[in-house]
């Protein structure tokens, strides 16, 4: 699996057990504009934390957040690829 798709599958899974509706899923969307809520996202960096060992949000000092899920996905790939 791609870490694109162990994302995806994270957030419809997260969003399914939080009872959420997600609208459309593609990298323009912005994450609190999917459906998803706070306590998701935070969900779901810790399940990728646990399913990929790392956790890039925690070194941003100086690069802005993550604003939509292309930016989120983006975020993890070059962490996994440096």
């Amino acid at each position: 699996m791609t870490v694109r798709s162990i994302i995806m599958q994270q957030i419809t899974q997260v969003a399914d057990q939080q009872g959420k509706k997600l609208g459309s899923l593609d990298d323009t969307v912005p994450l609190m504009g999917s459906g998803l809520d706070s306590l998701c996202l935070a969900i779901i960096v810790a399940n990728l934390d646990d399913e990929l060992g790392m956790d890039p949000l925690s070194a941003i000092t100086d690069a802005p957040y993550p604003v939509t899920i292309g930016d989120f996905i983006r975020l993890y790939e070059n962490v996994a690829t440096a």
